[in-house]
């Protein structure tokens, strides 16, 4: 009943799934920095996710902690696992008793796995794109690949929700934590696409600004802004900054495109 992409990029691991269940974000995903990701499905068991982390902790390598938990664990049959480490190739099990169509790939830094299918072009799509994608940021590369899936079929019984979460030394908003994403879409007839949704406002909320994109802010442009900050009932770029959540995407002088973007899609 759902499809996912465990992966690793760097120091950050990270899982997006997508089912015909409420919530999968709830239940699928997890990761910890310095650790891997894992996703549970299929029948899922939930203590896969402490055990399988613990397990990666102590230097277990993914194929083999994916060994150890199916074979511990008397309903393997109907479980499926996906599960990256710090180093070298992802691990997937699809117990025999998956409902059809179900499976999964594994290749270095990543592992892709689904039940209850349209067919396996769907982890076929899911993994072409995500090794013909490098050049995007992860987060970006992980939906790409979920997207991918999702356009071949994706779940056979239909869309519901997606999540996304992924993990990085330091990487929390504000600098705070190791969670760099932890975006759900609990219930959506185009779950996939909101939560793409979801991760273009992260990426102006939290994200950081390019210098090299920095507007100078004078000139017309100074006028503009006044003005449209005017209209909005604000004095200054940094009062409306706050309110929007902004804040982190002021550099003095300058304005970040995606700032002035938001800033014109309030006021047309």
């Amino acid at each position: 009943m759902t499809f996912s992409i465990v992966a690793r990029s760097g120091s950050a691991f990270g899982v997006a799934v997508a089912s015909k269940f409420l919530a999968v974000g709830a239940l699928v995903p997890a990761a910890a920095a310095g650790v891997g990701a894992l996703a549970t499905q299929a029948w899922a068991n939930l203590a896969y996710r402490d055990q399988g982390l613990a397990m990666l902790r102590t230097g277990v390598a993914p194929a083999s902690a994916v060994a150890g938990l199916t074979a511990a664990d008397p309903q393997r049959a109907h479980r499926q696992l996906g599960m990256v480490g710090p180093v070298g190739a992802g691990a997937t099990w699809t117990g025999e008793e998956c409902l059809d169509w179900a499976g999964g790939v594994a290749g270095e830094g990543y592992a892709i796995q689904g039940n209850i299918l349209a067919g396996p072009e769907v982890v076929r799509d899911m993994e072409a794109v995500w090794l013909a994608s490098a050049e995007l940021p992860f987060a970006d590369r992980l939906v790409a690949a979920l997207a991918a899936g999702d356009a071949a079929g994706g779940d056979s019984r239909g869309r519901q929700s997606a999540a996304l979460y992924a993990v990085d030394p330091g990487a929390g908003i504000g600098g705070f934590g190791d969670v760099a994403y932890d975006l759900r879409v609990d219930d959506h007839p185009e779950p996939i696409a909101e939560l793409r949704r979801l991760l273009g406002i992260h990426e102006i909320l939290h994200g950081t600004p390019d210098p090299d994109s920095l507007l100078e802010l004078a000139g017309e442009l100074a006028a503009e802004v006044d003005s449209r900050l005017t209209a909005l009932g604000y004095r200054s770029l940094d009062t409306w900054a706050g309110v929007e959540n902004l804040e982190g995407r002021l550099v003095p002088g300058r304005i970040d495109p995606l700032v002035l973007a938001h800033l014109r899609d309030l006021t047309r």
